[in-house]
Formats: structure tokens, C-alpha cells, sequence
């Protein structure tokens, strides 16, 4: 099994795992990059298995292996404790980075898509400015300070409920790898 997985690989696992909402912005990303959807599902399916293989080396290490060195590191401080956010650069989304956030000994919290540090888009002010593929978590939360969070029905999935704050309808944001895949209307009182 080859170590480095690369971006190309590492944009194939995005998407695979993306399909699921956008399929049709996916189609269109595959062709962007010349490959195929089997070539899609190898990269998913090595991905996955490299990532819970014994022998691999585990935390932050397998992400460094799979991508190579990172674009940038940086501490972070989560209340009492010292965090490390690793990033890449995903050429499909230049404004966006990989980030793994690890804490102490390298263990892995999280691995999500992130703004690039000096990539702002416009901030929505409303729902309908919430389109597939442009905002990532924290924009979403920021934008609507009432945000909060439910939980994902996968590991790389995320939702947001929040209010529009022109009509007061609540609506559901939902993720996959932090960027915004739809938001529809919130049913019920959870969502």
C-alpha cells in the first residue's frame, strides 16, 4: 500500500463522501479532475482502510503520511488545552483548506474543511445567500448567532439550526467534511 495519498486522493474522499447530498456538484468535480466515480470509490475505500489499519501509524502521523507535510501548523488553545491545526490545500476549493485538529500526543478530534487563512467570501445574511459549496461551519454559525448544533448522522457530518433573521423560519444547515452541502427547513422542534 503506497503511503502518500495526495491531494487528488484526499479530493476524492471528500467528494465520495459529499455525493450523498450534491451528487450533481460532484459529477461536476469529477470531470474537473479527469477522474471517475470507481476511481472515486478506490480512493474512499483506500482512504478507509489505511486509516484503520493496526500497522499504520495512528493521530496526526497517518494524515502526514497519506498528504504529506502540511500547508501550515499552529497551536490553538481550547480552554486548558494545547491543540495542533494541520492544513492542506484542496485545489478544488482554493479558498478552503483540510484542517486535522489534534490534541495532546497527536491524537485526532477532527478533520473537517476550513477557510484559508485570507479567503473571506461574503457573509449570508440570509438563507437564501446559503449556497452548496460555499460556506463552511463556523461561517454558518457566525452568520447566524443563534446556530446551534445537532448532531450529524455520520462521523463526517455536521449540522447547524438556526433562524433566518428576516422571516424567523427555522432551518436546518447540514455538512459533510464542514463545507455546506443544503439547508432546508427545520421540521419539528429538534430537527
Amino acid at each position: 500500500m503506497a503511503t502518500e495519498f495526495g491531494p487528488r486522493g484526499l479530493q476524492l474522499v471528500l467528494l465520495r463522501r459529499m455525493a450523498d447530498h450534491r451528487p450533481e456538484l460532484v459529477e461536476e468535480a469529477l470531470r474537473e479532475l479527469g477522474a471517475s466515480r470507481s476511481e472515486m470509490r478506490e480512493a474512499n475505500r483506500h482512504w478507509q482502510a489505511t486509516l484503520r489499519a493496526r500497522t499504520f501509524p495512528r493521530g496526526e502521523a497517518r494524515h502526514r503520511l497519506l498528504l504529506g507535510a502540511p500547508e501550515s501548523v499552529a497551536e490553538r488553545r481550547i480552554g486548558d488545552v494545547t491543540c495542533r491545526a494541520l492544513r492542506w490545500p484542496v485545489p478544488l476549493w482554493p479558498g478552503l483548506r483540510f484542517e486535522v485538529m489534534s490534541g495532546p500526543g497527536g491524537r485526532v478530534w477532527n478533520e473537517w474543511l476550513v477557510r484559508a487563512p485570507g479567503a473571506t467570501p461574503p457573509a449570508p445574511r440570509e438563507v437564501a445567500d446559503l449556497r452548496p459549496w460555499s460556506y463552511v461551519v463556523d461561517e454558518v454559525a457566525r452568520a447566524f448567532p443563534a446556530a446551534r448544533p445537532l448532531e450529524g448522522d455520520a462521523p463526517t457530518r455536521w449540522r447547524l439550526a438556526f433562524a433566518d433573521p428576516g422571516t424567523g423560519e427555522r432551518h436546518v444547515a447540514h455538512f459533510t467534511y464542514g463545507l455546506l452541502q443544503t439547508v432546508e427547513p427545520q421540521v419539528g422542534g429538534v430537527g
